[in-house]
């Protein structure tokens, strides 16, 4: 485990993010981490399909999606 240094700002962004995740300001920023290096590697897929491939590798499915 180590410390990463971020800009004041970004952090509080972190700390409200987690509040509404219902994560640790630590969890928040590592999904964001983790979301951003998924990202970089795979620019062609949306969010949603980062998500759904993760899911998919852990063996769980996503809910069905609402309907209006």
């Amino acid at each position: 485990m180590g410390i990463v240094k971020i800009d004041d700002q970004l952090h509080e962004e972190v700390r409200r993010a987690s509040t509404v995740m219902c994560r640790s300001i630590n969890a928040q920023a590592e999904f964001w981490m983790k979301m951003g290096m998924l990202a970089e590697a795979n620019p062609t897929l949306s969010f949603h399909e980062i998500v759904k491939a993760q899911m998919a590798a852990a063996d769980l499915s996503l809910p069905q999606p609402l309907v209006a």
